[in-house]
């Protein structure tokens, strides 16, 4: 069986923090995968020649295999050991970066992305649930959770400016043979100063509840995913919804039933927990959509390139970063509730703001709203992981990461359906019934802003300037009651938050876990 399983065995002082930047190194590889091939979707597409349905699976392989798989091997890292599941990750990732930056067909780069999402969902919840046993104390968990969180955000918000880069120098396989070296140097430096946590259970795993759950969170996920893109009422979406509703009322039979569950589902009933979740899935179901539609936004209203594109919203990681250092001094004075609740209100507030866009470029306008937003979110998001860590025991950290991770897996697919529904519900009417435009290229024009300004690439000046200044008129309002439907989440947030303890609290202890490590003081710890 693994090693220490006592919280923060074997480490010293300097070695927690060097771990830190380990981990944090790896993550935020991840996390700019998550990313970075937004822009490069364009080169790939002329150089690989995808079908519409290949394309697709190349994008969405990565985040539906690695949100699928991420309860599974957070509970193996509990059960068997997080450093041993972490060092297969990194292995995992890095021949698949490999594979993908060589793939020379369509499904030989759908492959590597997925095995990218099996990498990739072995090393996110293994790197939190080893902050967890790392930093024992909980002022110090604040802190690197900050610095973890701030990664994360970084790291999804710096992908396209990377990609931007290297496409500028380079060819597409580049955004993913970079991760080859950083990876090989992960493995071994991990594989010694990273202590081993976990490996306590050696009760059977249950299998069947694991693919029960990998594959009731994928067929989910899936059909979140095409209702965003159109296909609400089709076969295909209704088949994979109702499969996935299935498996998952299959695994939450199964748990309750269970000595040992493989997620413990009262977990979800306490304040701290629950409310952390659900917190984490509207802070990224608000946010995530804007994410694309901002970038469309940047490129094609405002003509900017891929690289001018990412560091427009340089300023909206700067803050996020700030605020994940700043995270844990105001975790002690304010509180989780006050800290997350007031997360989600400035974070609507930099929505509202954004919503004076219009087809002129405002950069002072766009600077400042994406900063409040940075803050805001990476304020949330800070508060939640971190309640949601320090309430559960220290046994069940991976669980507990592997619950956050999927929240906000979850939250990303809702958020693509829901804000893309909304932006296609208001853009596609607007532009099918320009003068001068035949039916078919009117609806063709309707699928997306980029098809539009295609389509008005084939046509004479007069039409193809009028259906530009529509389509462009279109998304800019589309983009504006977006933003507006965001702002309401947001407010929803805020409310969910006031679920969260106001003090800070002690993890619930379990008999065979140490007790959690002291609270950060001048705090009350009732609920």
């Amino acid at each position: 069986m693994p090693g220490p399983t006592h919280p923060g065995a074997g480490t010293t002082e300097r070695t927690r923090w060097t771990v830190l930047v380990v981990l944090c190194v790896s993550l935020f590889l991840v996390a700019v995968d998550a990313t970075v091939l937004h822009v490069a979707v364009p080169a790939v597409s002329e150089d690989l020649r995808p079908s519409g349905v290949e394309l697709l699976w190349i994008v969405d392989a990565y985040p539906l295999v690695c949100a699928s798989l991420l309860i599974l091997f957070g509970t193996l890292g509990d059960r068997f050991g997080r450093r041993r599941v972490l060092l297969l990750g990194y292995a995992c990732f890095g021949a698949a970066s490999a594979l993908a930056a060589l793939a020379g067909g369509p499904l030989t780069l759908i492959l590597a992305r997925a095995l990218l999402g099996v990498g990739g969902a072995m090393i996110m919840p293994a790197t939190l649930s080893i902050l967890r046993q790392v930093f024992p104390d909980r002022r110090e968990r604040a802190l690197a959770i900050g610095i973890w969180s701030a990664v994360a955000a970084v790291g999804a918000a710096i992908g396209p400016l990377l990609g931007g880069l290297l496409l500028e120098f380079f060819w597409w396989g580049s955004v993913f043979l970079v991760n080859v070296p950083l990876m090989a140097l992960c493995l071994p430096v991990a594989r010694l100063l990273v202590p081993e946590s976990g490996g306590v259970d050696d009760r059977p795993f249950d299998v069947t509840g694991a693919l029960c759950a990998a594959g009731g969170l994928f067929s989910v996920i899936l059909a979140v995913k095409r209702t965003g893109g159109g296909d609400l009422a089709t076969p295909g979406t209704l088949l994979a919804a109702g499969c996935g509703a299935l498996l998952l009322w299959a695994f939450v039979r199964r748990q309750r039933a269970a000595e040992r569950p493989l997620l413990d589902l009262s977990a979800f009933a306490r304040p701290a927990f629950g409310a952390s979740a659900g917190c984490v899935v509207l802070t990224v179901l608000a946010l995530v959509g804007l994410a694309l539609v901002a970038a469309q936004y940047l490129q094609l209203v405002l003509g900017l390139s891929p690289l001018e594109t990412g560091l427009r919203l340089l300023p909206l990681s700067v803050a996020a970063v700030g605020a994940g250092l700043l995270g844990s001094r105001m975790l002690l004075w304010l509180g989780p509730r006050t800290m997350v609740a007031g997360g989600f209100v400035l974070t609507a507030l930099a929505v509202l703001l954004l919503t004076g866009l219009d087809d002129t470029d405002r950069p002072l306008l766009l600077g400042a709203g994406f900063v409040l937003l940075g803050f805001g979110l990476e304020t949330t998001l800070f508060g939640a992981y971190e309640s949601l860590l320090s309430d559960s025991p220290a046994d069940q950290a991976g669980e507990a990461a592997a619950v956050g991770e999927t929240a906000y897996q979850f939250g990303a697919g809702l958020g693509i359906a829901l804000l893309g529904s909304v932006m296609n519900a208001l853009y596609g009417p607007a532009v099918r019934d320009v003068d001068g435009v035949q039916a078919a290229d009117a609806r063709a024009a309707a699928h997306s802003l980029g098809e539009a300004f295609t389509v008005a690439d084939r046509l004479a000046p007069p039409a193809a300037e009028a259906l530009r200044a529509a389509a462009r008129d279109a998304f800019v309002h589309g983009l504006r009651m977006t933003l507006l439907v965001s702002a309401g989440l947001l407010a929803l947030g805020a409310l969910v938050a006031l679920r969260l303890p106001r003090g800070l609290v002690r993890a619930v202890p379990t008999p065979d876990a140490p007790p959690d490590g002291p609270a950060l003081p001048h705090r009350v710890t009732r609920p």
